[in-house]
């Protein structure tokens, strides 16, 4: 089982969506950092369900508590350890589940792979819940690497058909960009962000869900850091990535469009910016062989709808051995990509801390 992730800032994931309590346990921090609880608490408030009619109305108040690793809120060498106790559970919704697997959930192959043992409450180790600790160590991660002057900003770029305005670079170093972190519908342009609420709204009354794509802009990443062939930038930030519930694609720069491309308009030429080497176009993404060019990381993450739907579906009964109806109860984001940001963020500052300490391993 693998519920670990890094090798320098390395996080161990525990628990379920039901359970008494949920965690992480962090080490690799160093002694004598101070604990930014105003950034966890943000950060966590963001992605906070029951708030409004784009989420589930579970209300999680997702209070953590540092059970180890700090004194005073200070860092004392060991191994941070973070729990969050679960209170707004109701688990006999999903009584029904264990002989019906969800469609587009975990339940059948973890049904398989754990012998008829998993939890199906919430979607037990699978759930969306899980990302909560994730936060929390992301958040612990981004202030260490704000401290590095890096910073990790994502935007929804699309809710089903409906697209916010494209990025450019004058867009990526104004407060404006910056102060999408504040938002829980983080969009540029106004009419597109009424238009995309309407999307979820409309799934919502049809008892359905809707998914979308996030954008995410890494900035002030210093050049060389990545370890290819294996750690390359790409590999980590999309093994980070693809831990997080809802992700089925990543694209890095123009991403697929560079198919298209003739390597004459795709490579990105190089000037000189006040003595600083950059490019006149990024449609690398910031990252070449692997390893960052100091010009912002740039990716896109792909989020499905919402699995858990209102309609009733087809699936099977493991006890009868054939084909019925399901519909499922509880309660569902009628579209997970508002707070999926959040969590794709602190994601990526966890994955990006691990690699930058292991870059500052070859400095002299």
């Amino acid at each position: 089982m693998s519920y670990s992730f890094g090798n320098n800032f390395k996080i161990t994931l525990f628990g379920q969506s039901h359970s008494k309590e949920i965690g992480i346990v962090i080490d690799g921090v160093k002694t004598g950092y101070k604990i930014n609880y105003d950034l966890i608490e943000k950060n966590l408030d963001r992605r906070r369900p029951g708030k409004n009619k784009f989420s589930t109305s579970r209300k999680e108040l997702d209070e953590f508590k540092i059970v180890s690793g700090e004194v005073d809120g200070i860092t004392c060498g060991a191994p941070l350890s973070i729990i969050i106790k679960n209170k707004d559970q109701k688990s006999e919704d999903y009584e029904n589940l264990k002989d019906h697997p969800r469609p587009s959930h975990a339940d059948y192959p973890a049904y398989v792979k754990y012998n008829g043992y998993n939890d199906i409450r919430g979607g037990g180790q699978f759930s969306g819940r899980m990302t909560a600790p994730i936060v929390i160590a992301g958040s612990i991660a981004e202030d260490l690497l704000l401290k590095r002057n890096i910073k990790i900003i994502s935007k929804i770029k699309s809710i089903g058909q409906v697209n916010d305005v494209d990025l450019n670079y004058e867009d990526l170093n104004n407060d404006e960009f910056y102060n999408l972190k504040s938002s829980y519908f983080p969009v540029f342009d106004k009419f597109s962000k009424e238009e995309m609420q309407k999307e979820i709204l409309d799934a919502k009354e049809k008892s359905d869900s809707i998914g979308g794509i996030i954008e995410t802009a890494i900035l002030n990443m210093p050049i060389g850091i990545g370890e290819p062939f294996f750690d390359s930038m790409e590999s980590v930030i999309s093994h980070a990535i693809f831990s997080v519930p809802g992700v089925k694609g990543i694209e890095f720069g123009s991403g697929f469009e560079a198919a298209k491309m003739f390597g004459s308009y795709h490579n990105d030429s190089y000037y000189y910016d006040n003595g600083k080497v950059k490019t006149k176009t990024n449609n690398h993404g910031g990252i070449i062989g692997g390893l960052s060019t100091s010009m912002p990381i740039i990716f896109r993450t792909a989020i499905k709808p919402t699995s858990s739907i209102g309609k009733a579906q087809e699936t099977i009964s493991i006890k009868n051995k054939k084909v019925e109806n399901l519909k499922i109860n509880g309660r569902h984001d009628p579209s997970i990509v508002p707070r999926a940001v959040v969590a794709l963020e602190t994601m990526t500052a966890i994955a990006i801390l691990d690699l930058v300490i292991e870059g500052e391993k070859w400095k002299i």
